[in-house]
């Protein structure tokens, strides 16, 4: 945006409503809904009425490159078609309040502190706006629709349904401000039949309430309509003074209902309806911008490969990106052509999350991996089926998961991801996720809690290698997982471990930790694994070889436990551990002096 690109000027503010009337000023199509509450409404018109300063709007001009969805302020009902020649970017809410209080000859629909819906009209008590002494906000209040004030039995407290109760009670009605003539005419005549001089009453109000309003001027910025799109998505969140941000889809939604395209409905209607199968649950919380997030990748990645078979230098190719002004620039024609393939690499991420016996959001590592996955299988399509593609991709996912590298802001490592997981599974470099990747015998010790990627992660290796539940021997996945409530809990009770003096930051990691029913742990409680395993034999109504066979599915030795050996069943454990994570990665577990783990336990720190 240029420095001419805007100009700035102070616009009557009667003439700002009745544009909004006529339907000449519009909203874009992305501000959120009108919120102000009565209170509120009340301080902006008193603050006019003393001619205080209440903001400046931001208007944008239409007829640029730059289109947006448009709609009348609510309220406003110009002629069909009418198109606008400016939208107001900053300032909804007060030229919303000003026309429906002022112009909109409606009872105002709002809500009160309480945030209940009320609806009436808003009036300025005469006496108190003459009054020099009185608060003006006290002068100004909301009356019910019908105009009567009853109390919350019922009974009638106050009546001004007539314009000769309104005189009488010198009441004047904010939606005759603009248009007071036959009102004041009737004030007049009124107290004149009461034997007073309602026309030098009327000049005193006008003078000191109505003619602040129709004088009153509001500063506007306008930009000019060669103003790019991320520019006008910038300065709106900038300057909005909603205070709440408005995401990329939202405001595409925006620029594709321009071009008769509903990015609202297709995200509801085409693509949620395409996961709604049980098998795509753990798609269940993958966000429209997730998804839009994942269009782009492939998008900038073609147009990157598209200028690179042109010659263009490596320099100079456009970047491969899904960032928030990547995705501002994403194109309808590119939306269209690559959603599809988006779609249906988010549902074979789900078929891959599940061979790595993630079935759930709730033990998902990393939500936010699925989008570059997604991207990935789109782009590798068939090419991602191969036994030699499927190793290669789940060592780069592992890596990611126990490289714990996707907690942070993470669109630059999905703009390497794409390109360099392709270019692997096609046969070149390792991709730098699997480089950077490097997970720390004792981060184990401090795994203790599902806020952890790699605590989920140890939880799906676990399922991955074959763990049965230790009573009932049912593999902890698929139906019988779920409908059992599957979680994580000790395999040394908590009550144990604190009556023997076990560090808590020992035997509350996932080292002491693994996926059991509930009823299974009630039946463990909190003795000793000597205690508790005969019970679970006797409940399972197996022998005790059996049980020790289940124990052995979640890399516990169970001779150790039948001997209350805490220490060395953490010490074998933990070795286990470091061996799954390694198989699942492809890289060393290392120890803090940076060689590769010896298995040495290290008590580390409590919580």
């Amino acid at each position: 945006m240029t420095e001419q690109a805007f100009g700035i000027d102070k616009i009557q503010l009667v003439k700002l409503l009745r544009r909004v009337a006529e339907g000449e000023a519009q909203l874009p199509e992305f501000q959120r809904g009108w919120v102000w509450p009565d209170h509120n409404i009340i301080g902006l018109l008193a603050s006019i009425s003393r001619g205080y300063p209440v903001g400046t709007l931001m208007l944008l001009q239409t007829g640029g490159d730059v289109r947006f969805k448009c709609r009348p302020v609510e309220g406003a009902t110009p002629l069909p078609g009418t198109e606008p020649d400016t939208l107001i970017l900053d300032g909804q809410q007060r030229m919303t309040s000003l026309f429906q209080s002022l112009m909109l000859g409606k009872p105002v629909e709002t809500q009160n502190q309480r945030k209940q819906r009320i609806t009436g009209w808003f009036y300025v008590d005469m006496v108190k706006a003459l009054d020099p002494h009185a608060d003006r906000e006290d002068a100004i209040r909301l009356l019910p629709a019908d105009r009567v004030v009853r109390s919350f039995r019922g009974d009638l407290i106050e009546d001004y349904s007539t314009p000769e109760k309104e005189y009488a009670a010198r009441l004047f009605p904010l939606s005759q401000l603009f248009s007071n003539r036959d009102w004041s005419y009737g004030y007049e005549d009124y107290w004149k039949d009461q034997g007073q001089d309602g026309r030098k009453w009327w000049r005193d109000f006008e003078e000191a309430f109505v003619r602040p309003f129709e004088l009153y001027q509001v500063p506007v910025i306008e930009l000019g309509k060669q103003t790019e799109r991320q520019a006008v998505c910038q300065v709106f969140e900038k300057v909005n003074t909603g205070g709440v941000t408005l995401t990329v889809f939202e405001l595409l939604t925006a620029t594709y209902a321009a071009e008769e395209f509903d990015l609202r409905d297709h995200w509801n209607n085409v693509v949620r309806a395409a996961w709604k199968a049980p098998e795509y649950r753990v798609l269940k919380e993958v966000a429209n911008t997730d998804f839009l997030q994942a269009v782009t990748l492939m998008a900038t990645a073609a147009r990157r490969a598209d200028a690179a078979t042109v010659g263009i230098d490596e320099e100079r190719l456009p970047r491969i990106g899904c960032k928030r002004k990547d995705m501002l620039e994403l194109g309808l024609d590119e939306f269209r052509r690559y959603a599809p393939l988006v779609v249906q690499g988010f549902k074979d991420a789900a078929k891959f999350l599940r061979q790595q016996y993630l079935f759930d959001t709730k033990f998902l590592p990393y939500g936010t991996q699925l989008i570059p996955l997604a991207a990935i299988l789109s782009t590798l399509g068939e090419q991602a089926e191969p036994a030699g593609a499927q190793q290669k991709l789940a060592r780069w996912y592992w890596c990611g998961v126990f490289g714990e590298l996707y907690g942070g802001s993470t669109e630059t490592r999905f703009s390497h991801d794409l390109p360099e997981t392709v270019g692997w599974v096609r046969g070149g470099a390792e991709p730098r996720t699997i480089r950077d990747a490097r997970f720390s015998e004792s981060r184990l010790l401090t795994l203790r809690t599902r806020n952890s990627a790699a605590y989920k992660g140890i939880y799906a290796l676990l399922m991955k290698e074959g763990a049965v539940d230790w009573r009932t021997g049912e593999k902890t996945e698929i139906t019988e997982y779920f409908a059992e409530a599957v979680d994580i809990h000790h395999i040394f009770p908590q009550a144990w471990c604190e009556r023997e003096n076990i560090a808590r930051g020992t035997y509350n990691s996932i080292v002491n930790k693994t996926p059991l029913t509930g009823r299974t742990n009630r039946i463990i409680g909190g003795t000793a694994p000597s205690a508790y395993l005969p019970r679970l034999a006797k409940n399972a109504e197996v022998n005790a070889d059996t049980v020790a066979n289940h124990i052995r599915t979640h890399m516990a030795d169970p001779e150790l436990l039948a001997k209350d050996d805490f220490a060395g069943f953490f010490e074998a454990r933990q070795q286990a551990l470091v061996e799954a994570i390694e198989t699942a990665t492809g890289k060393a577990v290392v120890t803090e002096d940076g060689y590769p783990a010896t298995g040495v336990v290290d008590e580390g720190d409590e919580d």
